[in-house]
């Protein structure tokens, strides 16, 4: 999955992408945008993963754009609510909106009515993304991905994995995991990340797909057990702790990613502004080790590029969603 990533196929330095964005912008338009405050919608409640990837960047954003950036924080229905409201917004640009692998991907599949539609939207930009390990209890006795998958081959039906819904790309992952490795273990879906942590410590579950940054402090505290991470390479906070794909489970790689979106009748002068100042978010230090030190891995990219990802993400994700024959009501 993912051979190509339209982020990661090459490195513009900071000075490269103002060059390139100024370059396809008329001179006037960042003269006439911003010139009032811009809200920027986030579909999941403050104090979480995405709230602070949108926070860090509005704040880097309002300093270079000079209007303030005001999150919006709108929870529920599996971040529909949100898309729902950025799809009716204004097309002008003063409102911003978190679409994410859920959103954007999963949902439209999995749900029989949202509202809201992909082409409501263009994009802006890739910001980050969140890595992902599939975790075990302290007490199973499991210490590798090779022992999960030996013990869910001998005792099919017997383990189980805990999720943070049903739909989500963290019970998604697992799907593909079961598929690719093999093996029956029962998928237990959550409402929230909190009640998936508590009950895999706890023994009630035996495994989970966890972000990187909730599940740092549990591993290091010898709660949680790491196996395996669900990204394309190794990650230094998780020293020793290979990826599925190195074990030969070539085509599991998830990484739960979010972008920066408009309505998608946005003028392009605006969209260019906006683009830039993402870019340039993105590339300052000081955002960018705030959001390391969160777990957060940078992503930037142009918004033809999320544009590409999008569907390249649609189209490979859409054959396990259907394989699935998962239908849900909001």
């Amino acid at each position: 999955m993912n051979k190509t990533h339209p982020f990661s196929r090459r490195h513009f330095t900071c000075a490269a992408l103002v060059a390139a964005v100024f370059a396809a912008m008329p001179g006037h338009a960042q003269e006439k945008y911003p010139s009032k405050p811009i809200r920027w919608i986030v579909g999941f409640p403050a104090g979480g993963g995405s709230d602070f990837l949108a926070r860090t960047v509005a704040n880097a954003m309002s300093e270079q754009m000079g209007q303030p950036i005001i999150i919006d924080n709108r929870p529920g229905a599996g971040a529909t609510i949100a898309a729902g409201l950025a799809a009716r917004a204004p097309a002008d640009g003063y409102t911003l909106w978190t679409g994410d692998m859920a959103t954007l991907i999963f949902n439209p599949m999995v749900y029989r009515s949202v509202p809201y539609k992909i082409s409501d939207f263009q994009p802006v930009g890739l910001m980050g993304r969140f890595n992902m390990v599939v975790a075990t209890g302290a007490g199973t006795g499991i210490d590798s991905i090779s022992q999960a998958i030996n013990a869910m081959r001998t005792s099919p039906g017997k383990y189980s994995y805990g999720s943070v819904g049903t739909g989500t790309p963290h019970h998604f992952v697992m799907e593909l995991f079961k598929k690719t490795a093999g093996v029956d273990v029962v998928h237990v879906p959550y409402k929230g990340l909190a009640p998936v942590v508590q009950d895999l410590i706890g023994g009630q579950i035996q495994f989970a797909p966890i972000d990187t940054a909730s599940a740092q402090a549990h591993v290091q505290g010898g709660k949680l057990k790491a196996l395996a991470l669900t990204s394309r390479n190794r990650l230094p906070a998780f020293p020793g702790v290979p990826t599925l794909m190195e074990l030969g489970l070539k085509e599991v790689e998830m990484y739960a990613w979010q972008g920066l979106l408009v309505q998608a009748d946005t003028p392009k002068a605006v969209v260019d502004v906006l683009a830039l100042n993402l870019q340039k978010a993105l590339h300052r230090p000081d955002v960018r080790k705030s959001l390391a030190e969160y777990g957060l891995e940078i992503t930037p990219s142009f918004p033809p590029e999320l544009g590409s990802y999008i569907e390249q993400q649609a189209k490979f994700w859409g054959e396990i969603v259907r394989a699935s024959g998962i239908k849900l009501d909001m």
